[in-house]
């Protein structure tokens, strides 16, 4: 009997964002909609700080890494969520789903880490404006994005191996759209305790630190735009940081409301709602904050839809000539 109960499981099932069948045709539509957009629009985010000369600053330079991020954790998720959409067998593999839980700690650890990173590069640019080329040289910004790819993966690997070091030996229903570690521990026969402490230090520290450079550097920026005497001063100053503040908020409002719920209200489904909205909605929201609210992005979209439009006219020209 017990050997029968701690029989290792190969594959585990996923439960979606419903599992109503009569919702499953329109959350698909709606899901690839977001994911659609989401692509589009951090693809663009990419090319275009990638291309071009007017966006090479290191507050251009972090919002690409931001783009790749996002574009990573919508990715890690959202193909395997639309597949199970039309499937009635929403079975995910051992293996896959250790991945897919390591990549979405991956991209929301460094997400955590480069929205602290981007709060810092706007104090420097407006609290001290003659230096920032010297304090956040190309090497200093390098090596910020670096030491934020491998802080994710480190962590990634650490809650991930902890997670999977358990045995999951009865149900294999996962409550959730993606694999992710709350309802895995849920699942396991295990003691729970060290993978629970591991998540939890992790979480908190990563937050917290975080939350506590965004805190700092914005609390001296408010005090540096207090000091404009002019109002258009401190318009101009407050436009240059409005959209990482809005992303900001809607990123660690989200996580806040996760994860500050009372333990009588706290559910899995409200889990799962607010993992809909980090994982899909905020990284399509997030090129368009930085987009529509950004004069420069939109003048580079410009100048690159006119380059391609007139690159194509000149390819056709050359074409009808040869011909």
């Amino acid at each position: 009997m017990a050997s029968a109960n701690f029989t290792r499981l190969t594959e585990f099932i996923l439960t979606g964002v419903s599992d109503t069948p009569e919702l499953q045709i329109p959350l698909f539509f709606v899901f690839l909609v977001i994911y659609g957009l989401t692509v589009a629009g951090n693809l663009s985010i990419i090319t275009l700080t990638s291309v071009d000369s007017r966006l090479q600053t290191p507050m251009y330079y972090f919002l690409r890494h931001l783009a790749i991020i996002n574009l990573g954790n919508s990715t890690v998720i959202a193909p395997k969520m639309l597949s199970n959409c039309l499937v009635m067998n929403k079975t995910i593999s051992y293996y896959e789903c250790a991945t897919q839980l390591g990549g979405f700690l991956v991209f929301i650890v460094a997400e955590v880490s480069l929205l602290a990173v981007m709060a810092y590069d706007r104090y420097v640019a407006i609290c001290n404006p003659l230096q920032y080329k010297v304090i956040l040289s190309r090497q200093i910004c390098l090596l910020l994005v670096s030491l934020t790819y491998l802080y994710s993966f480190s962590t990634a690997i650490v809650t991930s191996f902890s997670v999977f070091s358990m045995s999951y030996c009865s149900s294999n229903v996962i409550n959730h759209f993606y694999c992710d570690s709350v309802p895995l521990l849920a699942l396991s026969c295990s003691d729970t305790y060290f993978p629970e402490t591991v998540i939890f230090v992790s979480a908190a520290t990563n937050l917290i630190c975080s939350m506590a450079i965004v805190l700092v550097s914005y609390f001296n920026i408010v005090l540096s735009i207090l000091r404009i005497r002019s109002s258009e001063g401190r318009r101009k100053t407050f436009s240059t940081c409005a959209s990482h503040m809005l992303a900001v908020t809607v990123f660690y409002g989200t996580l806040l409301f996760m994860y500050l719920q009372p333990g009588a209200h706290h559910s899995l489904d409200t889990d799962k709602m607010a993992s809909v909205f980090y994982t899909l909605v905020i990284p399509m929201l997030n090129p368009m904050i930085y987009s529509l609210r950004n004069k420069d992005v939109k003048a580079a979209l410009r100048r690159f839809l006119t380059n391609v439009y007139c690159s194509y006219k000149l390819m056709s020209f050359y074409t009808s000539v040869s011909k």
